[in-house]
C-alpha cells in the first residue's frame, strides 16, 4: 500500500488551498490598514513605519566604515 497516492494528494491538495485561504484572511485582518473613509493610515501602520525607518538607520550607522569605536593598527617604527 503507498502512502502517497492519488486521493491523498488530492485532499492534501484541498486543505492546502483552504489553508492558504483562511491565512489570507487572517493576515488581512492583522495588517495595519487605513483609516475608514480616508486614505490617512491609521496608528497601527504609522508606528510600524518609524520603527522600520529607526532600525534601518540603526543599522545604517552601525555598520558605516567610518566609525570612531573602531581601533587603529599599531603605528610601525
Amino acid at each position: 500500500m503507498s502512502i502517497l497516492n492519488r486521493r491523498n494528494a488530492v485532499v492534501g491538495w484541498i486543505a492546502w488551498l483552504t489553508a492558504k485561504r483562511v491565512l489570507k484572511r487572517k493576515v488581512k485582518a492583522a495588517v495595519p490598514g487605513t483609516v475608514e473613509g480616508t486614505r490617512r493610515p491609521n496608528k497601527g501602520a504609522i508606528a510600524v513605519g518609524v520603527a522600520a525607518l529607526a532600525g534601518l538607520f540603526w543599522f545604517w550607522k552601525r555598520a558605516s566604515p567610518g566609525d570612531e569605536n573602531t581601533p587603529e593598527p599599531p603605528a610601525e617604527s
